[in-house]
């Protein structure tokens, strides 16, 4: 993923100094590439093809006497048990081999990788991020962060305990649908911004602003 630009940047961090102005709430946005490189889901789908070499020789072993004559150019008397049981090993192994370095290539790890697997590690992340950069580092616990993963199109809004007690998960599904929609055009500064604003709202009205707030955590866009 190509870096966004500097007015990128300037359009998401005025978005959330908006959006701070009308609350005392704080909004943090992180941006990433991937979540989570998934070499579990390429491992798991090269073992699957190994099983599926295992099983469709037990289903009709015949191909393993015609590869061995193929292999031997129809000149050796039947195969032994021994040999049979060999290029089963080297059929099974060279596909293995193949699907992993196949599945090394990140679109295609993707295309495999179930959307709840997706959904389970982006938001891992988010709370992992949350916690480090969001989490008890306001006063009146009022951080929240907005979080966009790229790679898997996946985006999470994770409140501190303050909004989280008075807030339902549906309250911020304007705001990702917005962004989500933004981000499958190819204007992934254009969405984080509609939906800090839209944070805002939620912000503004649980936390309107008092003359004691200040402003606790940075305004500008990370980029993991």
């Amino acid at each position: 993923m190509a870096a966004l630009s500097d007015a990128d940047h300037d359009k998401v961090s005025a978005a959330v100094a908006a959006a701070e102005a009308r609350s005392d709430g704080e909004i943090v946005t992180i941006l990433t590439d991937l979540s989570d490189p998934y070499h579990d889901v390429g491992l798991h789908w090269a073992v699957a093809v190994l099983i599926a070499v295992l099983a469709w020789s037990a289903f009709a072993p015949g191909w393993l006497y015609w590869a061995f004559h193929l292999v031997n150019g129809g000149w050796s008397e039947e195969p032994t048990l021994g040999q049979l049981l060999a290029m089963l090993m080297f059929v099974a192994v060279l596909k293995f081999t193949i699907a992993l370095l196949l599945l090394k290539w990140m679109p295609l790890r993707l295309a495999l990788t179930p959307g709840a697997t997706k959904q389970r590690r982006v938001r891992r992340r988010a709370v992992a991020l949350f916690k480090a950069a969001a989490e008890r580092r306001t006063i009146g616990r009022t951080g929240v962060l907005l979080y966009l993963s790229l790679g898997e199109r996946r985006a999470e809004i994770v409140a501190d305990q303050a909004i989280h007690e008075v807030t339902t998960p549906e309250c911020w599904g304007e705001a990702m649908a917005i962004l989500l929609a933004d981000v499958k055009q190819g204007r992934p500064a254009d969405g984080i911004a509609a939906a800090v604003g839209l944070i805002g709202d939620v912000l503004a009205e649980h936390f309107p602003k008092t003359a004691a707030d200040i402003n606790e955590l940075p305004d500008k866009l990370i980029e993991l």
